[in-house]
Parts: C-alpha cells; sequence; structure tokens
C-alpha cells in the first residue's frame, strides 16, 4: 500500500464540505490519520476564511487512479469544470505525496504548494512531523520551524 497525503480545504459551508470530503475519502481509502483543522484567509482573492486539514490515507490504486477520483469527488461537491485557481471553493483537495515518488508528469509531486503555504505545511507538521518531504532530507516539522510565518492561520476546533 502506498502512503498518500492529501490537502482538504473549503470556504463555502466548510464544515459541511469537509465532513463530506472525509467521509467520501474513508469510503474509498479505509482508515485516514487528520491533522486538526486550521483556519486561513483566502490567498489570492478576496472572500470568506478557508478551513483546511492535511490527510494520511494509503491506497493500492495507481497515481492517475487517485487523481481522477478527486476530481471526479471535486466536481461532484460542486467544483465549476473550468474553476479558476484563486476562487471560492466547497471542497478542495489536493494530492500532496503518493509515497516518496518525485515526479514532474501526470502531476508535480511533491506538490510545491507544501513548502509556499502555511495552511498545507502547518497541517502536515502537526499530522505527521517526523516524516521526511519527499526528495529532500527535511522533515515536515523542520521545514514549518522555518517557515516564514506571515501568513494568518490559526488552529479551529472540528467535529466530524
Amino acid at each position: 500500500m502506498t502512503p498518500i497525503l492529501l490537502s482538504l480545504g473549503s470556504n463555502v459551508t466548510p464544515e459541511l464540505h469537509l465532513r463530506a470530503g472525509l467521509k467520501a475519502l474513508r469510503d474509498a481509502f479505509g482508515e485516514l490519520q487528520c491533522s486538526p483543522v486550521f483556519e486561513a484567509e483566502p490567498v489570492g482573492f478576496k472572500g470568506t476564511n478557508f478551513l483546511n486539514m492535511a490527510v494520511k490515507a494509503w491506497t493500492d490504486w495507481p497515481l492517475e487512479e487517485v487523481l481522477a477520483w478527486i476530481k471526479a469527488l471535486e466536481f461532484a461537491h460542486g467544483r465549476p469544470l473550468n474553476a479558476k485557481k484563486y476562487a471560492p471553493r466547497t471542497l478542495d483537495i489536493d494530492l500532496l505525496t503518493f509515497g516518496d515518488l518525485v515526479c514532474t508528469q501526470p502531476v508535480v509531486l511533491p506538490r510545491p504548494d507544501i513548502c509556499k503555504l502555511a495552511f498545507v505545511l502547518w497541517p502536515l507538521a502537526e499530522l505527521v512531523p517526523g516524516e521526511t518531504l519527499p526528495g529532500s532530507q527535511l522533515s515536515y516539522a523542520t521545514l514549518w520551524e522555518g517557515f516564514d510565518k506571515n501568513q494568518p492561520l490559526w488552529q479551529v476546533p472540528f467535529e466530524e
């Protein structure tokens, strides 16, 4: 089984959509490990705040199948076909890592957002602090310690 790390986010009825996303992930992949949930201001546009979290799952699916499943789940939860990069989201799921794979096709892995966005890295540092970012020798906790924490982000209570 290949471990995968995912980032989940929503700023449109976010509690509802995060719960639905987690249920769908459990139905597809079984047991999950989940980070705390964080609230963050939107990046790249004005709008309501996002709720974000990281999830670890395990799969025997090929990478392309995981990517297609994620896209279908987002569409099932109201993501427009031609969604802008910086826009409100009912459910946004990004595949961050797929085992130790480092690649540029069919998707860039590990996802560059890990080291750029606090709402991606901090949940990972909470979820898998001792694990190493593929292609580097740095743990998520070490990456978070050295991160420029000027992006507003705070942990919030969340019940599934």
